[in-house]
This record gives structure tokens, C-alpha cells and sequence, in this order.
């Protein structure tokens, strides 16, 4: 034990025993002489320094966030007026608050919590911001208006572990946001921090988050499988769960669980640690993730698991056995069986989008059946150039999903 801990030790014990004796001369009514009463005399409350403006406003604002991450949308719906209420507060603030690094600390962290840089462009404004914290705004600001070279030079200055929570916190969240394109790992070293440094917060729940899309990215599958269990465990009910999960399928997706069986056990594990609800809309989100990016083994096996989970009558099975016919047409032996099912689905119970999926089914199965069998003699015309099946909608749009979920994994959301 180092010294300073040692002195804080032996002054606690002092004072416990002070105290003690003090309730047992009481106890006895007076001295160990039989003199008069001996009261101990009234213990002095320690000084409470208030809280500043900025400060206060900003730990309000974590305690809404911290809301959000439990999954109360009223903190989320309420999220923007409180931002806007605080940053007219903090604008309308003299300049010499500013002068105050406990001020500056707090600005900045209200920004990176979502605030934006208006305040902080007030704040470099006011011409009050001395020489060790001006590295910390402006490197803020060009982070927030994606400077990012710049951003890294300023903010790589600056250690999470060295400033207040609530800052380091939302410091390492940023710093993790500039790596992670060109150093994945430490962008996975500094997520880990901004987890340790802010438990349980809307903070940890976004680094959890980013950090389970960059560990698909850079294919840790163990790390990754930990972390979606704890996610799913944790923040189920989080307001940006939604997101999480579509995000989640993706990388479940692109992570290829069809080349190793061992994974759709791994795949099934993880998700048996969420409600069936839960767990069905997930099964069902990995189907068609599955669909999009052609890994046809990946969405049959997730869409039998969604069938097992839900009503034979209800939409959801319609849409699972619409991915599992969509995905099984143009297997060998499964064509009429599919084709069957696909002509069967009720078009009234589907999305939008599912139904573009439907059309776009049919449509390969009328491809597939026109193709001539084999050993029938060809036409004596002459030969038609080699045909390709059609792009429709909603295969257009799921390149285009395709490629914004790379260019999410490659960059993890701010």
C-alpha cells in the first residue's frame, strides 16, 4: 500500500475511534471520574462547492441519456429539447465562464454527447479559453465537422484516463471513432476503455456497440460472439437496440456461418440468450441479410429457426417461408416445393419490401422454368445472345444495403 492511502487509513481510524468514544462517555453519562456529563461537540458539515451551470447542465443530460440506454423512449423524445434548452443556457452564459477549465471540460463533453459544435464555436468565441484547454475544443470542433486528420493530431494530446468521467468517456468514443479505418485495434483498445470508464451508460452501450461491428470487420468471431452476448443481455431494450439488431444480422451474414457448421450453433447460442420475440425478429432480420447478400445457407437455416418460433397463421411465418423458398428455388430438388410455396404467400401480410421480394422470387422461378431441358434439340434460329435474370427493385436495393453496411463496418458511426 502506497503512502497516501496508508495516511487516509489511519486517519479513518482515528476518527471511528474518536467517535466511538465520544457515544460510549455519552452512554455513561459523564467521565470515567463521575463528573459532570461529557458531550462531544457537534460535528462541522463539509463545505458542498455547487455544481456551475455548464456542469450541472451536462450531468442532467448523462442522467437522460443513461435513460435512453435502458430502453425509456420519453428520455429519447425528450433528449432534444433538453440539448436545445441547455446550449441556449450556456450561449447566453458571460464569457468569463469560459475562463474556468470545469466549464470548458463540460462544454466540450456536451458537445461530443450530441450537442454539436455550435456551442463550442460560442465558446472559442469568447476569447477566454487559456492555452492548456484550447487543443481540447478545437479538436473537438474538427472532429464534429469531420476534420479528421486534424481531430487525431489534437485529440491524440489528451489521455481519457487523465480528465473528468463524463469527458474521458466521451473522449475515448471519439478517439476510437478516428481509428478505427486505419487502426482497428486501437480503435477496439479504446472502445474497451470507454466501456471501463463509464458502466452502465448510454456511453458504455454505444461502445458496445460499435465495438461488436468493428470486431466483425476485422473477423474476431470470438470477441464478437462475447460481445453480442453481453449486448444482448445488457441493452436489449435499449432505444438504438433496433439498429443494433438490423446492423447485427449483417455481420452475422457477412461472417459466412455456412462455411463452418460449427457456427450456426454458435449463431443459435447467441441468440437463445434473448426473449422469443426477440429472438424471431433476429432469425428473421438474418434471413434476409442472408437473401441480400446471397449466403443462401445462412438465410434457410435462420428462417426454419423463425418458423419454429412463431404462429403457422401469422405474418411472421409468412415471411419466413417467403426467405426460405426465396433462398431454396434454385436448389436442386427444391424448385416445385418453393415455387409452391412462393405462389401460396399472401401478399396482404407483407412490407413493401418483402412483397419486391416476392416478385423478384417469381420472377427467377418463371427464368428457371423456361430454361430448355437438357438434351432437347436447339432451335435451328440463331443462337440468342446468353441471357441474365432480371434486376428488379428490390435486388437493386439490396446492393445498395450491401454497400452501406461495408462502408459501416469500415468506419464505425459516430
Amino acid at each position: 500500500m502506497s503512502a497516501r492511502p496508508r495516511r487516509l487509513l489511519a486517519a479513518t481510524v482515528v476518527l471511528s475511534l474518536c467517535a466511538t468514544s465520544a457515544v460510549a462517555a455519552e452512554s455513561h453519562g459523564g467521565d470515567s471520574h463521575g463528573g459532570g456529563s461529557v458531550r462531544s461537540a457537534p460535528i462541522a458539515p463539509l463545505p458542498i462547492v455547487p455544481y456551475t451551470v455548464p456542469v450541472e447542465l451536462v450531468r442532467t443530460l448523462q442522467l437522460l441519456q443513461d435513460r435512453i440506454a435502458q430502453g425509456q423512449t420519453q428520455a429519447f423524445h425528450g433528449q432534444r429539447a433538453l440539448m436545445q434548452h441547455a446550449e441556449e443556457r450556456m450561449v447566453a452564459l458571460p464569457p468569463e465562464v469560459w475562463a474556468e477549465a470545469v466549464n470548458i471540460r463540460a462544454a466540450v463533453t456536451f458537445a461530443l454527447s450530441g450537442g454539436g459544435p455550435g456551442l463550442l464555436r460560442q465558446v472559442m468565441g469568447s476569447g477566454k479559453v487559456g492555452e492548456g484547454e484550447t487543443p481540447l475544443v478545437l479538436g473537438a470542433l474538427a472532429y464534429l465537422e469531420g476534420r479528421e486528420k486534424e481531430a487525431r493530431t489534437l485529440l491524440a494530446k489528451f489521455d481519457p484516463n487523465a480528465v473528468p468521467v463524463g469527458l474521458g468517456a466521451q473522449l475515448a468514443l471519439a478517439q476510437a471513432a478516428l481509428a478505427a479505418r486505419d487502426d482497428p485495434a486501437q480503435s477496439i483498445r479504446l472502445l474497451d476503455l470507454a466501456r471501463l470508464i463509464a458502466p452502465g451508460t448510454l456511453v458504455e452501450e454505444g461502445a458496445l456497440r460499435r465495438e461488436i461491428f468493428v470486431l466483425a470487420h476485422v473477423g474476431d468471431l470470438a470477441r464478437f460472439e462475447a460481445l453480442s452476448i453481453q449486448y444482448l443481455r445488457r441493452f436489449r431494450h435499449s432505444v438504438y437496440a433496433g439498429n443494433f439488431r438490423q446492423r447485427f444480422a449483417a455481420a452475422l451474414t457477412r461472417l459466412d456461418f455456412a462455411s463452418d457448421g460449427a457456427r450456426f450453433a454458435k449463431l443459435q447460442a447467441m441468440l437463445d440468450e434473448i426473449e422469443p420475440e426477440g429472438r424471431r425478429d433476429l432469425y428473421l432480420l438474418v434471413a434476409r441479410a442472408g437473401l441480400d447478400q446471397g449466403k443462401t445457407a445462412t438465410a434457410v437455416f435462420a428462417a426454419e429457426r423463425a418458423i419454429t418460433l412463431v404462429d403457422a397463421a401469422s405474418a411472421w411465418s409468412a415471411r419466413a417461408r417467403l426467405y426460405r423458398a426465396a433462398a431454396l428455388v434454385a436448389a436442386d430438388g427444391q424448385f416445385e416445393a418453393s415455387l409452391e410455396t412462393l405462389r401460396a404467400t399472401d401478399r396482404s401480410v407483407l412490407a413493401e419490401a418483402d412483397a419486391a421480394l416476392l416478385d423478384s422470387a417469381l420472377a427467377m422461378a418463371a427464368q428457371i422454368r423456361s430454361v430448355p431441358a437438357l438434351g432437347a434439340k436447339p432451335p435451328e434460329a440463331a443462337p440468342a445472345a446468353k441471357r441474365s435474370l432480371p434486376t428488379t427493385p428490390a435486388i437493386a436495393r439490396a446492393q445498395g444495403a450491401i454497400g452501406q453496411i461495408d462502408a459501416l463496418m469500415t468506419r464505425s458511426d459516430r
